[in-house]
């Protein structure tokens, strides 16, 4: 039982990690954009977010499962969509909506202050980003980023109900097989994968907060402008 749920554990951290690294870049423009408040687009991506943390996420990778599919067949790719494909996609779409909902108030926590000290001193909005307003909203941000991240791992079991064949769904292929014999063993060993999961990313991101501790509001101004 163990191998072979270990044997799907490759194709849901595969998924995790593309939802993870797609979702960060998406929370990270929705972000510029809401916090820029570009006419038009601004108001898109508001709607973006709002779907992202409003819809279900099993309702989110159905419609990924069904609706990419029918935009796909219009550019001649229709056999590209596959489960895994979807999973992907869907589970980016509402981890970048969920995510920019931690990033966009943990740069709205930065003082105003810093924002005129920088705007005060010539700096882009990228240069501000980089060397004053960033690494401070990347403090307020990390236990939100965290959260975040567990709940992604959580909600990649979802993607069994598509046809994607990760550990959940291995597990109820083992269970079938086996006429229901072992369930709470194989309950247990998901519940074991799962926590070892969250755990590994809960260490990663204590380790940031701790690493970035010191861009503190009362610190940090002081640190990045004599750095300068």
């Amino acid at each position: 039982m163990i191998p072979e749920l270990l044997s799907a554990l490759p194709l849901t951290l595969g998924i995790m990690f593309v939802a993870m690294i797609v979702g960060f870049f998406l929370a990270l423009i929705a972000t510029v954009f809401r916090v820029r408040r570009i006419p038009v687009i601004s108001q898109f991506v508001d709607l973006y977010v709002s779907y992202a943390r409003s819809v279900p996420v099993v309702l989110q990778l159905f419609v990924a499962f069904y609706g990419l599919p029918l935009v796909a067949e219009q550019f001649g790719f229709s056999d590209f969509v596959t489960a895994n494909i979807a999973a992907m996609i869907g589970l980016s779409l509402y981890h970048g909506g969920y995510l920019s909902e931690v990033m966009r108030p943990a740069f709205l926590a930065v003082e105003s202050g810093q924002h005129d000290a920088a705007d005060s001193m010539g700096y882009s909005f990228r240069q501000k980003m980089l060397r004053i307003v960033g690494p401070q909203a990347v403090h307020y941000a990390l236990p939100g980023y965290g959260n975040a991240i567990i709940y992604l791992i959580h909600n990649v079991a979802l993607v069994m109900y598509i046809g994607a064949a990760d550990v959940m769904a291995t597990a109820h292929l083992i269970m079938e097989r086996d006429y229901n014999q072992y369930q709470f063993g194989t309950y247990l060993v998901l519940a074991v994968l799962y926590s070892l999961l969250c755990g590994v990313a809960w260490l990663i991101i204590r380790f940031f907060e701790q690493r970035h501790a010191k861009y503190s509001s009362k610190t940090a101004a002081r640190v990045k402008f004599t750095s300068v």
